[in-house]
């Protein structure tokens, strides 16, 4: 969503039109899913998608031919014969999309206080279906993570809506999928999730390479800086160098962290999980046999550690795939 956002900050404050397509409905079969997000730029080409086929193809042009007069509309598809015949897209399904044309050098506060949002979460509240005269449609609200009204698009939307909405919300830490209610369309943007890797080795590089995929902010911990350089963690936000455990106790770790142990030896992996057990990750997991970790849970028992504390780490990390390669 940031990469999407700073594409059409980017476009509008350049001199170039573009539309703002959101899914923010669907029923039944669809190829995509309500907060899927497409910009449709004047020269006809795109960002993101809204799933391919007829359906994004027809909004296209119709987005193209809402740019002159740069007024808001809602699109409805039904997934039957008229859309989808040709490419296999007979879903049966129904798709709503707002789509929002915006002009070269406009206000862009709704979507600079989205972008300001992505990493500590926000909701979207669009409305797509008019409950009263005096109620934008299509409009759209943002609430940020504690349910406080952000911004508006258009700045005039009604009080009374953002009292509808407040009282909808779902809090953003149950991590709720999007979802509608008297037609408004609810689109949560979750908080960034961090993957903190403790060991630089090959295990810890794929996974890093892998997790930045999936657009994990990637925190790497090693007691050898070779291990975690720049060239071995290319996508890593942060390379922290030093005695395992002592970094360890210096990192924040919050419920949005996701704790993995992959050093390459015993002793360290004993002494990483010492460090973050009980500091309330949303996530704790340790590489190694079963052995191995039969071994090490004795050892911090005998620490103090208590066993229901111990019960909550995931060990040995993963799912039997039947793995052989590192990224396996």
């Amino acid at each position: 969503m940031r990469e999407f956002l700073e594409q059409l900050i980017g476009a509008v404050e350049g001199g170039r039109e573009v539309c703002y397509c959101r899914l923010v409905e669907t029923r039944g079969s669809t190829p995509q899913k309500a907060g899927a997000a497409m910009l449709v730029f004047a020269s006809g080409a795109q960002f993101g998608t809204l799933g391919g086929g007829c359906v994004e193809a027809e909004v296209k042009r119709r987005a193209l031919a809402l740019l002159p007069a740069g007024r808001a509309e809602v699109l409805t598809f039904q997934l039957d014969n008229d859309y989808g015949w040709d490419d296999g897209l007979i879903c049966g399904g129904r798709m709503q999309i707002v789509v929002d044309p915006l002009r070269p050098h406009e206000r862009l506060d709704y979507f600079k206080a989205l972008l300001g949002l992505a990493n500590t979460g926000a909701t979207e509240a669009i409305a797509f279906e008019s409950r009263s005269a005096d109620e934008p449609v299509p409009g759209a609200l943002l609430c940020d993570a504690e349910g406080n009204l952000a911004a508006a698009r258009p700045e005039s939307a009604p009080a009374a809506l953002f009292e509808r909405v407040r009282a909808a919300l779902k809090p953003l830490a149950t991590r709720p999928r999007p979802y509608v209610e008297r037609g408004v369309s609810y689109l949560p943007l979750l908080p960034r999730c961090r993957l903190l890797i403790v060991g630089g080795g090959h295990v810890g590089q794929a996974l890093g390479k892998l997790a930045h995929e999936l657009d994990f902010a990637v925190w790497v911990v090693d007691d050898r800086a070779d291990a975690i350089s720049a060239e071995r963690f290319p996508q890593a936000e942060r390379r922290i160098h030093g005695p395992i455990g002592e970094a360890l106790r210096q990192v924040e770790i919050t419920p949005s962290t996701y704790c993995v142990i992959v050093t390459r030896g015993h002793n360290h992996d004993e002494e990483a999980l010492l460090r973050l057990i009980d500091r309330g990750a949303g996530y704790l997991g340790m590489i190694g046999s079963q052995r191995k970790i039969k071994l090490i849970f004795s050892d911090l028992l005998n620490e103090g550690v208590p066993a229901a504390s111990l019960a909550k780490v995931h060990a040995p990390l993963g799912i039997d795939i039947g793995s052989q390669t590192v990224p396996e």
